[in-house]
């Protein structure tokens, strides 16, 4: 068998000390392109935010042999502050830091790239256009006209189509096809199964503890989606921390 490129052993994770995501155990292949889904509250976005390493486990590890610079993360739209006075295309120049490092020159070069991005993405002209000005769907296309400029390897998107509209989701689902394409690893967390069921050839489905992991066809099933929703409904927000699997 090849050896997963991110594996998630026994992984545990826990906000004041009551889990979150539970002995989640698994491995997303190189190239993959998977769903993360899973009821409100299930611990879909702590894990992206665990594998992206903004949160630590309680138990349990992720493997991997990645560089920081080899993971591209888009987070929730609400965690990301539009009123910050920058340009569009000052925004996606961003994503050239593994290159540039913090302080290095921005080159000619580099802000071709950026250009080329925004017009991959459907925003050709935006370039001196300020963040704030934009809409919804327009600040997401530069978001991941960024991770076009990054490069990464791997790609983590967590929530990336909440509050856009429909030809925008078009377009970008287009481009996570282009990177799939290319070889890359996706990781995207997404609510509308039906989108899932379309595009994402695998799902791993949570609520809290782990459903199912595999082809989509075979995790999106009646029975697990039921088991899903009844794990939602019996969560109990002041249950002791759990312990030690075996």
């Amino acid at each position: 068998m090849t050896t997963p490129l991110l594996t998630l052993d026994n992984l545990t994770v826990t906000y004041d000390r009551h889990p979150a995501v539970h002995h989640v155990r698994g491995g997303f292949a190189r190239g993959s392109l998977t769903a993360v889904a899973g009821p409100n509250g299930g611990g879909k976005s702590t894990l992206i935010r665990a594998i992206m390493g903004e949160l630590r486990p309680a138990e349990g590890n992720i493997r991997h042999q990645l560089k920081r610079s080899e993971i591209g993360y888009l987070p929730q739209a609400a965690e990301i502050n539009r009123r910050f006075p920058i340009s569009v295309i000052d925004t996606v120049l961003l994503g050239s830091w593994k290159t540039t490092g913090a302080f290095g020159r921005i080159g000619r070069q580099d802000r071709q790239q950026a250009a080329d991005a925004l017009a991959a993405v459907g925003l050709f002209g935006f370039d001196a256009r300020p963040i704030g000005s934009l809409s919804a769907g327009q600040f997401q296309r530069v978001l991941f006209a960024r991770l076009l400029v990054q490069d990464a390897q791997v790609i983590l998107l967590d929530e990336p189509f909440t509050a856009i509209d429909a030809r925008t989701t078009e377009d970008l689902i287009g481009v996570i096809g282009r990177w799939h394409g290319e070889g890359r690893t996706v990781i995207a967390v997404l609510h509308d199964l039906d989108q899932v069921r379309r595009h994402f050839p695998q799902t791993l489905l949570i609520a809290r503890e782990l459903i199912g992991w595999g082809a989509t066809g075979t995790v999106l099933t009646d029975a697990n989606l039921s088991k899903a929703r009844m794990l939602s409904e019996r969560w109990d927000e002041d249950a002791a921390i759990c312990e030690p699997a075996a």
